[in-house]
Protein backbone atom coordinates (compact mmCIF):
# COMPACT_ATOMS: atom_id res chain seq x y z
CA UNK A 1 0.00 0.00 0.00
CA UNK A 2 1.59 3.34 -0.84
CA UNK A 3 0.64 5.37 2.18
CA UNK A 4 1.29 8.74 0.18
CA UNK A 5 -1.48 8.59 -2.26
CA UNK A 6 -3.83 6.51 0.66
CA UNK A 7 -6.97 9.09 0.37
CA UNK A 8 -7.65 11.20 3.50
CA UNK A 9 -10.00 9.79 6.36
CA UNK A 10 -12.04 13.10 5.16
CA UNK A 11 -12.43 11.28 1.71
CA UNK A 12 -12.96 8.18 2.89
CA UNK A 13 -16.08 9.33 5.41
CA UNK A 14 -17.85 11.48 1.87
CA UNK A 15 -17.39 8.16 0.38
CA UNK A 16 -20.59 7.36 -1.80
CA UNK A 17 -20.00 3.02 -1.45
CA UNK A 18 -21.01 1.41 2.08
CA UNK A 19 -17.73 1.16 4.07
CA UNK A 20 -16.94 -1.81 6.12
CA UNK A 21 -15.72 -1.98 9.30
CA UNK A 22 -14.37 -5.11 10.73
CA UNK A 23 -14.81 -6.19 14.65
CA UNK A 24 -11.96 -8.14 16.24
CA UNK A 25 -13.56 -9.45 19.32
CA UNK A 26 -13.84 -12.73 18.29
CA UNK A 27 -9.98 -12.89 17.08
CA UNK A 28 -9.31 -11.59 21.07
CA UNK A 29 -11.84 -14.49 22.46
CA UNK A 30 -9.60 -17.28 20.80
CA UNK A 31 -6.71 -15.40 21.80
CA UNK A 32 -7.84 -15.13 25.56
CA UNK A 33 -8.27 -19.04 25.76
CA UNK A 34 -4.60 -19.68 26.45
CA UNK A 35 -1.80 -17.96 27.59
CA UNK A 36 0.43 -17.25 24.15
CA UNK A 37 -0.65 -14.15 22.89
CA UNK A 38 -1.98 -15.55 19.40
CA UNK A 39 -4.12 -14.70 17.58
CA UNK A 40 -2.65 -11.49 17.46
CA UNK A 41 -5.44 -8.73 17.02
CA UNK A 42 -2.89 -6.19 16.08
CA UNK A 43 -1.70 -8.59 12.84
CA UNK A 44 -5.42 -9.08 12.42
CA UNK A 45 -6.12 -5.50 12.33
CA UNK A 46 -3.66 -5.13 9.91
CA UNK A 47 -4.35 -7.77 7.39
CA UNK A 48 -7.84 -6.94 7.11
CA UNK A 49 -6.66 -3.24 6.81
CA UNK A 50 -4.38 -4.12 3.99
CA UNK A 51 -6.93 -6.20 2.27
CA UNK A 52 -9.44 -2.87 2.28
CA UNK A 53 -11.08 -2.39 5.33
CA UNK A 54 -12.24 1.26 5.76
CA UNK A 55 -12.05 0.60 9.57
CA UNK A 56 -11.52 -1.38 12.89
CA UNK A 57 -14.50 -1.69 15.71
CA UNK A 58 -14.06 -3.38 18.91
CA UNK A 59 -16.51 -3.76 21.63
CA UNK A 60 -14.55 -3.67 24.89
CA UNK A 61 -17.10 -5.00 27.98
CA UNK A 62 -16.03 -4.65 31.44
CA UNK A 63 -15.91 -8.31 32.09
CA UNK A 64 -12.73 -8.03 29.21
CA UNK A 65 -14.17 -11.19 28.31
CA UNK A 66 -12.45 -10.59 24.84
CA UNK A 67 -11.11 -6.96 23.75
CA UNK A 68 -9.11 -5.26 26.24
CA UNK A 69 -8.31 -2.20 27.27
CA UNK A 70 -4.50 -2.71 26.36
CA UNK A 71 -5.84 -3.97 23.17
CA UNK A 72 -7.93 -1.11 22.39
CA UNK A 73 -5.02 1.23 23.33
CA UNK A 74 -3.06 -0.36 20.67
CA UNK A 75 -5.03 -0.56 17.89
CA UNK A 76 -5.83 3.14 18.68
CA UNK A 77 -2.04 3.70 18.11
CA UNK A 78 -1.75 0.89 14.76
CA UNK A 79 -4.89 3.31 13.11
CA UNK A 80 -2.78 6.44 12.94
CA UNK A 81 -0.38 4.37 10.27
CA UNK A 82 -4.33 3.86 8.32
CA UNK A 83 -5.55 7.58 7.54
CA UNK A 84 -7.81 6.28 5.36
CA UNK A 85 -9.71 4.14 7.80
CA UNK A 86 -12.05 4.78 10.77
CA UNK A 87 -11.28 3.31 14.91
CA UNK A 88 -14.65 2.72 16.04
CA UNK A 89 -15.14 1.75 19.70
CA UNK A 90 -18.69 0.49 20.91
CA UNK A 91 -20.16 -0.36 24.14
CA UNK A 92 -22.57 0.86 26.99
CA UNK A 93 -21.70 4.44 27.59
CA UNK A 94 -23.11 3.77 31.36
CA UNK A 95 -19.91 0.87 31.63
CA UNK A 96 -16.63 1.50 30.54
CA UNK A 97 -17.16 3.02 26.92
CA UNK A 98 -16.66 6.52 27.75
CA UNK A 99 -13.72 6.26 29.43
CA UNK A 100 -12.19 5.16 26.14
CA UNK A 101 -13.89 7.89 24.24
CA UNK A 102 -11.89 10.81 26.76
CA UNK A 103 -8.82 9.35 26.49
CA UNK A 104 -8.45 8.25 22.45
CA UNK A 105 -11.30 10.11 20.57
CA UNK A 106 -11.52 7.37 18.13
CA UNK A 107 -13.56 8.09 14.85
CA UNK A 108 -17.08 7.18 16.43
CA UNK A 109 -18.10 5.58 19.18
CA UNK A 110 -21.23 3.06 19.51
CA UNK A 111 -23.24 3.17 21.90
CA UNK A 112 -24.86 -0.49 23.17
CA UNK A 113 -27.36 -1.01 25.56
CA UNK A 114 -25.92 -4.35 26.88
CA UNK A 115 -26.05 -5.06 30.44
CA UNK A 116 -22.57 -6.06 32.26
CA UNK A 117 -22.96 -10.06 31.39
CA UNK A 118 -24.95 -10.12 28.28
CA UNK A 119 -23.97 -12.70 25.69
CA UNK A 120 -23.93 -10.90 22.57
CA UNK A 121 -26.00 -7.23 21.36
CA UNK A 122 -29.59 -8.18 21.10
CA UNK A 123 -31.77 -4.84 21.51
CA UNK A 124 -31.28 -1.09 20.53
CA UNK A 125 -31.93 1.84 23.04
CA UNK A 126 -35.74 2.60 23.51
CA UNK A 127 -37.19 5.73 23.23
CA UNK A 128 -38.65 8.04 25.14
CA UNK A 129 -37.09 5.97 27.92
CA UNK A 130 -33.80 6.34 27.32
CA UNK A 131 -33.16 9.66 26.06
CA UNK A 132 -32.84 11.97 28.99
CA UNK A 133 -29.59 9.92 30.52
CA UNK A 134 -28.31 9.12 26.96
CA UNK A 135 -27.97 13.40 25.38
CA UNK A 136 -25.02 14.39 27.72
CA UNK A 137 -23.00 11.75 26.97
CA UNK A 138 -23.68 12.31 23.31
CA UNK A 139 -23.18 15.90 23.85
CA UNK A 140 -19.80 14.84 25.47
CA UNK A 141 -18.45 12.59 22.94
CA UNK A 142 -19.37 15.19 20.14
CA UNK A 143 -17.29 17.69 22.13
CA UNK A 144 -14.36 16.18 22.54
CA UNK A 145 -14.76 15.53 18.52
CA UNK A 146 -16.20 11.92 18.10
CA UNK A 147 -18.77 10.82 16.04
CA UNK A 148 -21.42 8.93 18.11
CA UNK A 149 -23.74 6.43 16.26
CA UNK A 150 -26.74 4.33 18.66
CA UNK A 151 -27.53 0.94 18.18
CA UNK A 152 -31.14 0.84 17.26
CA UNK A 153 -33.71 -1.64 16.69
CA UNK A 154 -36.08 -0.82 12.83
CA UNK A 155 -38.22 1.72 14.73
CA UNK A 156 -39.45 4.31 12.58
CA UNK A 157 -41.10 6.01 15.32
CA UNK A 158 -37.84 6.70 16.81
CA UNK A 159 -35.65 8.24 14.78
CA UNK A 160 -37.00 12.12 15.45
CA UNK A 161 -36.14 11.72 19.06
CA UNK A 162 -32.68 10.10 18.64
CA UNK A 163 -31.98 13.02 16.49
CA UNK A 164 -33.36 15.38 19.08
CA UNK A 165 -30.87 14.17 21.41
CA UNK A 166 -27.64 15.06 19.36
CA UNK A 167 -26.85 11.64 17.69
CA UNK A 168 -25.29 11.75 14.53
CA UNK A 169 -25.86 7.90 12.96
CA UNK A 170 -28.08 5.21 13.97
CA UNK A 171 -26.73 1.03 13.68
CA UNK A 172 -29.45 -0.72 12.75
CA UNK A 173 -29.49 -3.98 14.74
CA UNK A 174 -30.08 -6.42 11.59
CA UNK A 175 -30.43 -9.69 13.30
CA UNK A 176 -33.75 -10.13 12.55
CA UNK A 177 -32.99 -9.78 8.78
CA UNK A 178 -30.65 -12.23 9.32
CA UNK A 179 -32.98 -14.38 11.04
CA UNK A 180 -35.65 -14.04 8.40
CA UNK A 181 -33.36 -14.46 5.21
CA UNK A 182 -34.06 -17.17 3.15
CA UNK A 183 -37.59 -17.56 4.92
CA UNK A 184 -41.12 -15.98 3.24
CA UNK A 185 -40.99 -13.35 6.11
CA UNK A 186 -37.93 -11.79 4.72
CA UNK A 187 -39.80 -9.14 2.05
CA UNK A 188 -41.71 -7.85 5.25
CA UNK A 189 -38.57 -7.62 7.35
CA UNK A 190 -36.43 -5.73 4.86
CA UNK A 191 -39.42 -3.31 4.32
CA UNK A 192 -39.27 -2.61 7.67
CA UNK A 193 -35.41 -1.93 7.95
CA UNK A 194 -36.28 0.46 4.51
CA UNK A 195 -38.66 2.66 6.41
CA UNK A 196 -36.85 2.85 9.46
CA UNK A 197 -33.88 3.81 6.93
CA UNK A 198 -35.49 6.22 5.26
CA UNK A 199 -37.08 7.53 8.67
CA UNK A 200 -33.40 8.27 9.70
CA UNK A 201 -32.25 10.00 6.52
CA UNK A 202 -34.95 12.03 6.53
CA UNK A 203 -34.47 13.26 9.90
CA UNK A 204 -30.59 14.53 9.16
CA UNK A 205 -29.32 10.81 10.92
CA UNK A 206 -26.68 8.81 9.14
CA UNK A 207 -26.71 4.84 8.88
CA UNK A 208 -25.26 2.18 9.94
CA UNK A 209 -25.97 -1.25 9.94
CA UNK A 210 -24.86 -4.74 12.19
CA UNK A 211 -25.32 -7.42 13.69
CA UNK A 212 -25.47 -11.37 11.59
CA UNK A 213 -24.41 -9.83 8.24
CA UNK A 214 -23.21 -12.45 6.33
CA UNK A 215 -21.54 -13.18 2.99
CA UNK A 216 -24.97 -14.63 2.16
CA UNK A 217 -27.44 -11.67 3.15
CA UNK A 218 -24.66 -8.88 2.94
CA UNK A 219 -25.55 -7.67 -0.66
CA UNK A 220 -29.15 -7.76 -0.48
CA UNK A 221 -29.45 -5.63 2.40
CA UNK A 222 -26.92 -3.13 1.47
CA UNK A 223 -29.20 -2.60 -1.92
CA UNK A 224 -32.66 -2.26 -0.40
CA UNK A 225 -31.93 -0.28 2.36
CA UNK A 226 -31.23 3.45 1.26
CA UNK A 227 -28.59 4.74 2.30
CA UNK A 228 -26.32 2.72 4.41
CA UNK A 229 -22.81 3.77 4.84
CA UNK A 230 -20.94 1.35 7.41
CA UNK A 231 -21.33 -1.92 8.05
CA UNK A 232 -19.86 -3.71 11.29
CA UNK A 233 -19.21 -7.20 11.16
CA UNK A 234 -16.99 -9.42 13.07
CA UNK A 235 -18.50 -12.99 13.70
CA UNK A 236 -19.44 -13.97 10.23
CA UNK A 237 -16.31 -12.47 9.02
CA UNK A 238 -13.61 -13.78 11.36
CA UNK A 239 -15.19 -17.24 10.81
CA UNK A 240 -14.87 -17.29 7.69
CA UNK A 241 -11.31 -15.67 7.56
CA UNK A 242 -10.33 -19.05 9.77
CA UNK A 243 -11.05 -21.22 6.04
CA UNK A 244 -10.02 -18.40 3.82
CA UNK A 245 -7.44 -15.92 5.52
CA UNK A 246 -8.26 -12.63 6.16
CA UNK A 247 -7.10 -11.20 3.15
CA UNK A 248 -10.23 -13.60 0.82
CA UNK A 249 -12.61 -13.07 3.23
CA UNK A 250 -12.02 -9.05 3.70
CA UNK A 251 -12.00 -8.79 -0.03
CA UNK A 252 -15.36 -11.35 0.22
CA UNK A 253 -17.20 -8.91 1.83
CA UNK A 254 -16.04 -6.18 -0.08
CA UNK A 255 -17.02 -7.87 -3.24
CA UNK A 256 -20.92 -8.27 -1.88
CA UNK A 257 -20.94 -4.61 -1.03
CA UNK A 258 -19.65 -3.34 -4.58
CA UNK A 259 -22.03 -6.24 -6.31
CA UNK A 260 -24.86 -4.43 -4.42
CA UNK A 261 -23.74 -1.10 -5.43
CA UNK A 262 -23.65 -2.89 -9.16
CA UNK A 263 -27.32 -3.75 -9.56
Amino acid sequence: MNKKTAPTKAAAVQGNRTHLSVNLNKVALVRNSRHLGVPSILRAATLCLQAGANGITVHPRPDARHVRSEDVHMLHKLMKAWPQAEFNIEGNPFHNLMDFVRELRPHQCTFVPDTEGQFTSDHGWAFPQDAARLAPLIAEAKSLGVRVSLFMDPLPEAMESVRAIGADRIELYTESYASAYGTADKEAVLAGYVHAAETARACGLGINAGHDLNRENLAEFVRTVPGVQEVSIGHALIADALELGYDAAVKSYLSCIAAAGQS
